[in-house]
């Protein structure tokens, strides 16, 4: 098994930035998959960003260019970093795993975006 837990989520103002952190539980040496996740108030979870162990990574259209992701291995930390910050970027974020065929979450991170 693998938890995962999300850190960083806050207040901040349109413009402004943010750095999410999660924390899983095991090695991520081996975990390919490692990505994060968006839920906003009355909507669906969406995808936002993943890195895989080679490095490579994808990120949703709505936040290219304006969020990284990377990983950290030997910290066994994966991090978003997110600029540029809108209003529509609040949501509860939530870390994802794919490991051993099982999807893994965290609880989420709360991270609002208002003026």
């Amino acid at each position: 098994q693998v938890q995962l837990v999300e850190s960083g989520g806050g207040f901040v103002q349109p413009g402004g930035s943010l750095r999410l952190s999660c924390v899983a539980s095991r090695s991520i040496f081996s975990i390919n998959r490692m990505g994060w996740y968006r839920q906003a108030p009355g909507k669906e979870r969406e995808f936002v960003a993943k890195i895989f162990s080679d490095g490579s990574t994808a990120y949703a259209e709505s936040v290219k260019g304006r969020f990284t992701i990377s990983r950290d291995n030997a910290k066994n930390t994966v991090a978003l970093q997110m600029n540029s910050l809108k209003p529509e970027d609040t949501a509860i974020y939530y870390c994802n795993c794919l490991w051993s065929s099982v999807n893994y979450w965290g609880k989420g991170t709360l991270v609002t975006i208002s003026s």
